[in-house]
């Protein structure tokens, strides 16, 4: 049973300061051999539901102690869990865009849905459709370890296991417990504070105890343009372009905003492609000019619009989180316990000035005001040319014999007086896009568990979980509005220029927009566990086992107001609603089997577990998951271990179901590439799809690298399956007495991975003009009928839905090493003698693989590697270790991290020609904790992150606005996620100060 010695057990047994260790698979011969564990006493661990005498498990399990949180000055968990090598950072406190004020774990990279988040061997509540933790609902103060287990684990405990599982175990606390901590930089900004509380006692006699605990956090907004290295955004501009950025950037808009794309008959006699504006230049892209002095529309330096410095490089948070925990003893043996929390959490957003895109209807006579007299005058020549381009397509089309097979014949409708046009205006008299996110979510648990005989317990609980999210976005623009203060039919808008926009025109476009998420879990378990009396086979041990069944429903929804779900928002993505719900019946079991336990220390046990889970989605239906593994032990100083897991992950609700939402992802257009102007094949294709005869291979083809696709759920999903493998061995040397070393390999393999259709918009394309190259493919037809005039555009994006069309595969070596020792020197203890202890937890990834569509040879390669394609950096090794000196009351600790150089995946850019880099180096960090024990009341931390101030160098330019040199390698340019870096995975801070108080009494 579960009870309050298993927690005290536990908590013995964490080695002070050994953080960031996993927890050596040890065999005990006599249970009293080690402290924590008593004599007949059986504990829970991580990875199984088998109470067991020993913490052996043939699954690697890391675990990190309460005390790295105190060390490392962290009040958000996920500034620790990110530290982990089996992590590659999810979203964070600096991610601002992409970013929803959430924080996340990713294990392996395989994505945050792939990971299990339990909390106390439970499950915790999710945040939103696709059923995410939001790791900022955990109480960090009341963390005693954190348990991560690498590979699939659906067996023992359902879905979304397919990575791993990271469970929190949360300590009862005896008395009162206080604390705060305030964290600053070196350049005095970016402040955080916390407050915390907790009381604890038992009651009746002894027969129960509760905690009830609370906190407030706030961390204070700091902003891009607050440091240099992200104070501009850093062009990739190609080099024939002109210099692509100038100092200081332009805060400031250009004049012009129009790109005409050709007719709605598509001929080559219009001059598609002409761009004008107010006195004769003209703005395009996300406000790059163009220059048309001379003829050759050159960029001119200076003009890049400089997105940066409105952007958060913290985000703000304020945070509200109340809970309890307690037990109580109804009758010798049977407990009843619960759990409650509730969080409401406070995050903001801020993007810069909204930029209007896509094709809108100029009405001449309206615009003319605006507009000096010639670039009116190119106005009504392309309404001339295309009034008789139209008429003569009419005639021509006219003279067609109707009963020609494939012939239909839709007259042009000509619109003398209003041209559509391409539009492009980055809409600063707006202001910034701003975004305020309002989580409350409640958890709670009530459960009962006990012995059922001196072999046998039960354990049986039901948890309900509900988050409800509300958004409020400012900022953002009316595409209605907007297109009818162009047409005429709404007083007219000057976007002619910069800051050309009254504050009537600004309310005139402006709207706001709301929506709201609501998720809800609900879990309903039941199992016994222990022993079949004392059998066993020889001298081994009793074999285990645990059976069991589960119910669990998911439910979750979101609401957006009429402008984001009828799509009339510039600015925040529109969407449509999605709701949708499902649940699960299962049933479980393990078995525990040790064959072998010999005088001699060797000893030999397997264990398995099998479930089996009923969806009631159709696509679905009965589903088994299964895990087998063994462990080998020829002396008591080492242990061989293996495991194999069958895991599976159901959609979830958003892929399910979601809503149909425009995105811009960046992709880059085949059609619009000038190596393929005299590819025929690819001519013919893209002909096919709607670009103009004679067009592909012009560059105005893809007016904007971020390309709009509509994505949305597919009812038709069914489960994703992973094989996962782990191999390793344990050593622990009697004659090195405190040194422990694991080596674990493990190989996870995903297939029918659920991922946007074709992999994505730009593997969409990449498959119907490069790969499969057949018209009728269903490639080549997502993209068919989005094109206006040869370019993709808002008018009809294409549709990538949710599909199983993905395969994964990681695969490599944790190495994990703890040693600690006594060291006959003391500044405070009377016997002169102190500890130093060690600590090391590494990876070495040898692939992160993805095959983005089934069926074909296309692999995206990420071990090692970053860029737009893999997105975070993936170093090839990671590691973390902390090497602490305890003196009595005293612990100096210091902590370094460690990130092997990676390569930009892109291999046909060569990202230095545009101020960007292909290798960001090698990666260290070092910090150091004081903390001192006044008396067994009063605790003092004081310490500094990243002591040496590492950080993106700030650039420096020529007159041409050109970078100088060449700053350290993790200044990245345009090839990054945000602020010319990967905030989640490089520190953007500097140099972090935190000193911390905790009282207890």
């Amino acid at each position: 049973m579960f009870n309050r010695k298993t927690k005290a057990s536990l908590l013995a047994s964490s080695v002070i300061f050994a953080s960031l260790v996993a927890t050596p698979a040890m065999a005990q011969d006599d249970p009293m051999a080690d402290p924590a564990v008593t004599e007949g006493e059986r504990i829970v661990v991580t990875g199984s539901r088998i109470a067991r005498q020993n913490v052996d498990t043939a699954a690697p399990v890391a675990v990190v102690d309460s005390e790295e949180f105190s060390l490392s000055g962290t009040v958000n968990i996920e500034n620790v869990i990110n530290t982990l090598p089996q992590v590659v950072p999810g979203f964070t406190s600096n991610s601002n865009n992409p970013g929803n004020g959430t924080a996340t774990v990713d294990l392996r990279g395989l994505g945050a849905a792939r990971t299990m988040v339990l909390v106390n061997g439970r499950r915790w509540m999710f945040y939103d459709t696709a059923q995410q933790v939001d790791l900022n609902t955990i109480p960090q103060f009341l963390l005693e370890t954190v348990d991560v287990v690498t590979g699939g684990a659906s067996a023992v405990y359902g879905s979304d296991a397919l990575a791993g599982v990271v469970n929190f175990n949360l300590r009862h606390v005896d008395g009162v417990e206080l604390g705060g901590q305030y964290s600053i930089t070196d350049e005095w900004d970016a402040d955080r504070y916390q407050v915390h509380g907790a009381i604890g006692t038992e009651f009746g006699d002894g027969r129960g105890r509760a905690t009830v605990y609370a906190e407030y956090f706030n961390r204070e907004s700091l902003f891009q343009g607050e440091r240099g290295f992200s104070e501009f955004a850093l062009s990739e501009l190609p080099a024939n372009f002109g210099p692509p950025l100038q100092q200081g950037g332009s805060s400031t808009l250009p004049s012009g905003v129009l790109r005409y794309l050709g007719g709605a008959s598509g001929t080559a006699t219009l001059p598609a492609g002409t761009e004008f504006g107010n006195a004769g230049a003209v703005g395009f892209g996300t406000g790059v000019v163009f220059d048309d002095v001379a003829g050759d529309f050159r960029r001119r330096a200076g003009d890049a619009y400089n997105y940066a410095p409105v952007n958060y490089l913290q985000v703000p948070q304020e945070r509200y989180l109340l809970g309890g925990m307690a037990e109580y003893e109804i009758a010798d043996g049977h407990e009843v316990y619960t759990e409650v929390s509730f969080v409401n959490n406070r995050v903001a957003g801020e993007l810069a000035s909204t930029p209007v895109t896509g094709n809108f209807n100029v009405n001449l006579a309206a615009v003319q005001p605006f507009l000096i007299a010639g670039d009116f005058a190119q106005l009504q020549s392309i309404d001339a040319n295309e009034t008789v381009a139209n008429a003569a397509f009419n005639a021509a089309m006219a003279d067609q014999d109707p009963d020609t097979p494939g012939v239909q014949f839709t007259p042009v409708t000509d619109d003398p007086g209003v041209v559509n046009f391409f539009v492009q205006r980055r809409v600063t008299e707006t202001g910034a896009r701003n975004s305020l996110d309002e989580r409350n979510a409640f958890r709670v648990v009530g459960g009962i568990r006990g012995d059922i005989t001196d072999y046998i317990n039960y354990d049986a609980y039901y948890m309900y979980a509900r988050t409800r999210n509300s958004q409020i976005q400012a900022g953002n623009i009316s595409r209605s509005a907007f297109q009818a203060g162009l047409d005429g039919s709404a007083p007219a808008i000057n976007i002619f220029g910069a800051d050309t926009l009254t504050p009537t025109m600004v309310n005139q476009i402006s709207i706001l927009a709301q929506n709201s998420d609501i998720s809800e879990l609900s879990v309903a378990t039941g199992f016994l566990s222990g022993t079949f009396g004392d059998a066993a086979i020889g001298n081994a041990a009793p074999i285990g086992f645990a059976l069991g069944a589960e119910y669990r429903k998911v439910s979750s929804q979101f609401v957006p107001d009429t402008a984001l779900s009828s799509g009339d928002v510039i600015g925040f993505n529109a969407g449509q609603s999605t709701q949708g719900s499902y649940d699960v019946k299962e049933f479980f079991g393990e078995l525990d089997i040790p064959i072998l336990d010999t005088d001699s220390g060797m000893t030999l046990d397997i264990n398995l577990a099998g479930r089996y889970s009923d969806y009631s989605l159709e696509a679905i239906g009965g589903v088994w998951t299964y895990a087998g593994g063994i462990e080998f032990a020829p002396i008591p100083d080492v242990k061989f271990r293996a495991q194999y897991q069958r895991a599976v992950r159901a959609p979830n609700v958003g892929e399910l179901f979601g809503g149909r939402a425009i995105g811009f992802p960046t992709v880059s257009d085949p059609c619009a590439d000038a190596n393929n102007v005299n590819d025929a094949t690819i001519i013919a294709l893209c002909e096919g799809t709607g670009v103009p005869v004679g067009s592909t291979g012009d560059p105005d083809l893809q007016p904007n690298a971020q390309t709009p696709a509509i994505f949305g759920g597919n009812g038709n999903l069914f489960e994703e399956t992973s094989d996962s493998w782990t191999v390793g061995v344990v050593i622990q040397p009697t004659s090195v007495p405190g040194l422990s070393l694991t080596v674990d390999y493990f190989n996870i393999e995903i297939e029918n991975a659920i991922a946007n259709f074709g992999g994505g918009l730009n593997n969409t394309l990449n498959l119907c003009y490069n790969v499969v190259q057949d018209l009728s493919s269903i490639y080549c037809q997502a993209i068919n009928g989005s094109r206006v005039n040869g370019a993709i555009t808002t008018a009809n994006p294409p549709l990538i839905i949710s599909s199983n069309v993905a395969a994964l595969q990681v695969s490599g070596i944790d190495l994990q090493l703890n040693y600690s020792t006594d060291v006959p020197f003391s500044l405070f203890t009377s016997n002169g003698a102190s500890d130093l202890s060690f600590a090391f937890l590494g990876t070495w990834t040898e692939t992160n693989d993805t095959f983005p569509v089934a069926g074909f040879d296309t692999v995206i390669e990420c071990a090692g590697r970053f860029g737009t394609t893999c997105n975070n950096p993936t170093p090839s090794f990671k590691w973390t270790n902390r090497l602490s000196w305890v003196d009595g009351p005293m612990t100096v600790s210091t902590r370094w991290r460690h990130l092997s150089a990676v390569d930009d995946d892109d291999d046909n850019t060569d990202y230095t020609a545009f101020n960007g880099i292909e290798r960001i180096k090698a990666y260290d960090l070092i910090d150091l904790t004081l903390s001192y024990d006044f008396n067994e009341a009063l605790t003092f931390s004081v310490g500094v992150n990243n002591l040496f101030d590492t950080l993106p160098d700030t650039p420096t330019f020529d007159a041409n606005g050109v970078v100088q040199g060449r700053p350290n390698s993790l200044l990245l340019g345009d090839n990054q996620e945000q602020a010319n870096t990967y905030p989640s995975t490089y520190d953007v801070l500097g140099r972090d100060f935190f000193a911390s108080v905790l009282v207890r009494f």
